[in-house]
């Protein structure tokens, strides 16, 4: 009986280790004192790619900063012919702030401007989320904040924490369907 418990414990150490997501591409268990190395479920690389407008930027972006970094497959405009550019406007070891924009020296103006993509660590200070909540994939809540319009239109935005990292996307004048679109690209990548 106990050496059967033993045999049931290991198993579901097993189990819980290779379905657990957090892990690195692979984790080591023991298992009657023999090393055994347990592969996490491989995705197919293809699709951990971010939208092919992040690409000039990617390897800046990671040497840069240390917090995860979400970037979405789904970016509105981008398939349609329509040339659509990531500048990388900061980027610290606790944050970035991408803007999307129509041309490859856009800065913010509002012809040129598509919309944003940001990451920050959670901090003490970081501000609670305001907004409307939205139900995001693996049951993340976002909180939607719509656009105005004044002489200029703003961005609606849509913000989630995840992981410890406080994620928005934006869009100029942008309508909530697409905003959550756009996060759960990059949620469920």
């Amino acid at each position: 009986m106990i050496l059967g418990y033993k045999y049931f414990t290991a198993a579901c150490t097993a189990i819980l280790l290779a379905s657990t997501n957090s892990l690195p591409d692979a984790a080591i268990a023991t298992v009657n004192h023999q090393t055994q190395e347990i592969a996490q479920n491989q995705v197919q690389k293809t699709s951990l790619q971010p939208n092919a407008v992040f690409r000039p930027i990617l390897a800046k972006l990671k040497q840069k900063t240390r917090i995860g970094i979400l970037l979405p497959k789904f970016v509105p405009e981008s398939d349609e012919g329509t040339p659509i550019y990531a500048i990388l406007e900061k980027a610290t070891r606790n944050q970035y702030e991408i803007l999307l924009g129509f041309s490859p020296d856009c800065t913010g103006g509002t012809a040129c401007r598509l919309g944003v993509v940001t990451a920050e660590a959670v901090t003490r200070k970081t501000p609670r989320l305001t907004g409307k909540p939205v139900a995001l994939a693996k049951k993340i809540t976002g909180y939607f904040v719509d656009y105005s319009c004044g002489a200029n239109c703003s961005d609606a935005t849509l913000t989630w924490r995840q992981r410890g990292v406080q994620y928005t996307v934006g869009l100029k004048a942008g309508d909530r369907a697409s905003l959550i679109k756009m996060a759960n690209s990059a949620i469920n990548p």
